[in-house]
Formats: structure tokens, sequence, C-alpha cells
């Protein structure tokens, strides 16, 4: 049998009914709507004082569901880590990604998600990982001597989304895919979009119809270009998953290509968007540590223009640290949604089968009894010793356990060389009296696209 057919186990859909939770504390808001618009309004705000009143376990309402959010380092290891495989993640995030990004590697459960994940990191591996580099390296120094040669203010977030877009289109479809490349990426932004709207039918003129039509262009586009990439080969992304295999030797199906290419393009974009922006307005907003970075570069005695190495990279621990910061501070996927495939107790409480649960990164990166003073930006949070003895799930921007981003060393290495051109080129500062306003969630993005001012370094 091949083993593209091995299909999850079936999973009982159905919510459990009300009084089977009503033991949980909490407060399930409004008929109908719950505390949809308070979590909408403010996520941060919303768990914290929820968690405040009801306790780590407590039950709302969001989205025309009752759900129960379990809070802290030890909830996100017993969802995550998750090794009595109790939650489901397919039907966690079926709901807001289902349509739009079907089968893509998160929405995978337990043995159909090991052969898949086993398939996709061959284009993880060091070969393929040089070529990212040199695409990502040529596409920001470009992009940053740009942004060199008209200093002054600028909306960072906008400017870094085009940025992040036009470099996964280089590194995961190659770099001469032509003139279609807009039309793509206009199509990716669409399904994104549609994705967190709260109108979830493709009704004529919604954002979903945009979405929905977005993704019949993106899988025309995977489905013809297939059979090419297999026959030319390349070192991009799209065609290394053409060419990977299944344990029992058999290629990935069309439709599996397709599907992986989406999720992950929509992966990549978005959250580096996110995090790069956090971690720009964090060195903006403390320019003492924008300083000790612009010298950790300066140390590498690269000449600006010159390319970047794998070596010089590992050779930049306090950018690192930063980065990790700035996704402490921000992380890129707020909550996670499960949901429990069996009935379990945590805290004392019995949690019923198909019970939707949500773990809060947010949260538990802002928990002052783990983090002191969590609203401060401080990198040294991060050397060896000071994270010896935190809790291994205190810090989850990747999520843990088998779910773990794919692309988490894509991440780093793309963030720390636009590190590396932007402090060796450009200083960024804020305006003064100015404080960035951050919308949290579905993906954390400053709501007036973050005002800075770039000025060249000599």
């Amino acid at each position: 049998m091949s083993m593209q057919n091995v299909a999850s186990p079936a999973i009982s859909l159905n919510p459990p009914k009300r009084n089977l939770l009503a033991h949980i504390p909490g407060d399930e808001g409004w008929p109908v709507i719950g505390r949809t618009l308070a979590i909408l309004a403010d996520p941060k705000g919303e768990v914290e004082r929820m968690a405040a009143k009801y306790g780590l376990v407590y039950r709302s309402r969001i989205l025309g569901e009752t759900s129960i959010t379990m809070l802290g380092p030890e909830a996100n290891e017993l969802v995550l880590f998750d090794q009595s495989k109790l939650f489901s993640s397919t039907y966690g995030w079926e709901t807001i990604l289902g349509r739009l990004f079907p089968r893509g590697l998160m929405l995978l459960d337990f043995e159909e998600h090991r052969l898949h994940r086993r398939a996709l990191s061959v284009a993880f591996k060091s070969g393929p990982m040089k070529s990212y580099l040199s695409e990502l390296d040529t596409g920001i120094l470009e992009r940053v001597t740009r942004w060199r040669q008209t200093p002054g203010p600028m909306l960072f977030y906008p400017a870094m989304k085009q940025l992040t877009l036009d470099l996964a289109a280089t590194s995961f479809l190659g770099a001469g895919i032509g003139p279609e490349v807009d039309e793509i990426t206009r199509a990716f932004v669409d399904m994104v979009a549609a994705s967190v709207t709260p109108i979830r039918q493709p009704w004529p003129g919604t954002q979903m119809a945009r979405g929905v039509k977005g993704r019949q262009r993106i899988v025309a586009y995977f489905s013809e270009q297939i059979p090419i990439r297999r026959a030319r080969g390349g070192e991009d992304l799209f065609s290394q998953l053409c060419r990977a295999t299944h344990e029992d030797g058999a290629l990935l199906s069309t439709q599996d290509i397709v599907d992986h290419m989406s999720f992950l393009m929509m992966a990549a974009h978005d959250t580096l968007t996110s995090s790069l922006t956090s971690f720009v307005g964090a060195l903006a907003a403390y320019p003492e540590w924008q300083v000790k970075l612009r010298d950790e570069v300066s140390s590498l005695g690269v000449a600006a223009g010159a390319p970047t190495t794998f070596d010089n990279l590992e050779a930049m621990p306090l950018t690192e640290m930063a980065f990790k910061e700035a996704l402490r501070m921000k992380p890129p996927v707020p909550s996670m949604p499960r949901r429990a495939v069996r009935d379990f107790t945590f805290k004392g409480y019995t949690i019923p089968t198909g019970t939707l649960v949500g773990v809060h990164p947010l949260f538990t990166h802002h928990m002052a009894e783990i983090w002191p003073e969590p609203e401060k930006f401080d990198p040294l949070r991060f050397t060896d010793e000071a994270q010896r003895n935190r809790h291994r799930f205190a810090w989850v921007p990747f999520g843990g356990g088998a779910h773990m981003c794919l692309g988490l060393h894509f991440a780093y290495m793309q963030a720390k060389c636009f590190a590396r051109h932007f402090l060796q080129n450009l200083s960024v500062s804020l305006q003064p009296g100015y404080t960035p306003d951050w919308q949290m969630w579905p993906i954390p993005k400053p709501r007036d696209g973050l005002r800075v001012t770039l000025k060249p370094v000599a």
C-alpha cells in the first residue's frame, strides 16, 4: 500500500454537550457571539483578565463554540508535546485554515503527519538551505540598499511584507518564475486575509470569495508546474518537494505538493513579516541594543555587499538572542487550537472528548514569575545560563512536539541574514513620543504599519 494513502484515525468531530464543561470555571459571554469580540479587540488583555478571575484553566465561547483555555508551561507541554496523542491539530485548526489551506502540515495528525513531515524535511536539509541562503542574501541586500538610498520616515510593516513575499517567491519557487510572480503572490495575500475573515462563506464580493479564487489560481499554477519541475530539477523548495518521496519510495501526489506548498508559503511569509517587524521595532525602541548588535555585525569583518555565509550566521549569537526576545514579546502564533480526541484531566478538571482547547504562547511569554518585567525588551533572557533553569515549554513561538515548526532554522537564517545587512547599512529610530499600536491576533501586526525613521550608517 502506498504511504500517501495512510489516513488519520477517525476522530469524533462533535463538540461535547455544553453541560459537560459546566464544572470548569469561566464566562461564555453574550448569547451567540460569546466572547468573540473581546478576544478580537484585545487578545492579550482578555486572556489575562480571564486568567486573573478564573485561573489557568477556564471556559469561554469564541466563534460559536465553547472552548477550554489552558495556560502556562505545563499546559503547553501537555498540549503541544502531546506524548499521549490526546489532541488533534487537524480539528483544532480546521475552522480557520481548512477551506483555504487544506491538508497543510499543521492540519495533519499522528502517523499521517509524521510521514508527510519526513517527506518534507528533505527541503530543509543543509544543501537546499545553502541555496535558500544565497537567494535570501541577494534579495535582502538589494532591498536594504534601496532603503539606504531613500532614507527618512517609512512604514516598516508593509515594506517588510513585500520583502518577505518576494523572498518566499524566489527561495520557494525559484528565481526564474517570471511575470506570474505578482499574480501568485497576490493570490497568497488574498488567501491569508480570507483565513481570518469573520464571514466564513465565499459570498460574492467577500474576502472569503477572493481567498477561494486565490486558492484556485495557486492550485492551477502548482499543478501545471509539477511535471516541469520534476523534469528540470532545481534547488528551490518547490522543486525539492516535486522530487521528495515517502518511505516506500513513492513521489508525493500532485495534490499533496499543492497543499504543502500553499501552506508553507503562507506560514513562511506571514509569520516572518510579523517577527521581523517586531524585531526591528524593538531595536528602534531600544537603541542601546541596536548598537550592540551592530557591533556584533561589524566584528564579523565582512565587507558591505559581500555574501553572507553560514559561518557568519553562527557568529551572531547576540542577534539570535535579540530575535528570540522579539519572538517572546510578540509570538507570531499567539494562540494554538487543538481538539481532544479522548477524555483527559488537567489540574483536577476532567475535559471530555471533542472539546476545543487552546494554549496561549502570548500569555506564557508574559508571565511575570517566569519573565521578570515581561514588557521590557531584554535579550539576555536567552543566555545559556538564563535558559537553564526555565521550563522548556515557557518559550514556544515555534510550537513544540511533533508539530514544532518545520521552518524554524529557515526563520533564524532569514532573520540573522536580514539583521546583518540592515544593521550594516541603516540605523532605525521611532519618532519621539510615538508608541506603536499592535493588533495581536491572529498574527501580530502594527495597526498603523509601524512608523520608523531610517538613516544610513557611515
